[in-house]
């Protein structure tokens, strides 16, 4: 654990010696053991940071490597779906969450490695790094923040940069 890593505490996010307010899945904090598709929970557990996503329509592009989100961008929570766990695109005959949101809550997404590439099926799809309804309302299972939060995280974070839910 270094200072370049999110750290989520009981309170915060702890990131370059600054603390920022976050929520975390309805279902609380689970082992990794004990994560499944549905449950709302947050995976304990180091998590790396895999990709970068952002709507281009809504914002700049918040760091070289992010990747836009197009209107067709899905993410499959299938679990019978071979593609379980991954970036599909529409149509898309399976169970799946739309990338490209009417609200905003995906226009700026980091992908965890959570249950990724490989996806063990029912251990839960997509714990991403995403912007919040508001303070202290839940997620399904993802860390959410500020939106402002989080463009000044997205901007900084590097490939070391790891997601340690304690």
């Amino acid at each position: 654990m270094n200072r370049h890593d999110l750290v989520v505490t009981p309170t915060c996010v702890r990131f370059l010696n600054r603390r920022f307010p976050r929520t975390i899945g309805r279902g609380g904090i689970t082992s990794a053991q004990d994560k499944r598709e549905g449950d709302g929970a947050t995976p304990r557990g180091t998590h790396r940071i895999v990709g970068m996503l952002y709507r281009p329509d809504r914002m700049a592009r918040p760091a070289d490597w992010a990747v836009p989100i197009r209107p067709r961008d899905l993410w499959s929570d299938d679990v019978k779906d071979q593609d379980y766990n991954l970036m599909v695109r529409a149509p898309y005959p399976h169970g799946h969450e739309a990338l490209r949101r009417a609200d905003p809550l995906y226009d700026l997404v980091l992908i965890t490695d959570w249950n990724w590439p490989r996806a063990e099926r029912g251990k839960g799809s997509a714990i991403f790094i995403h912007q919040w309804r508001h303070p202290g309302y839940p997620t399904a299972g993802c860390v959410a923040f500020d939106p402002q939060d989080l463009r000044w995280i997205a901007r900084r974070i590097t490939y070391e940069t790891k997601l340690i839910v304690l």
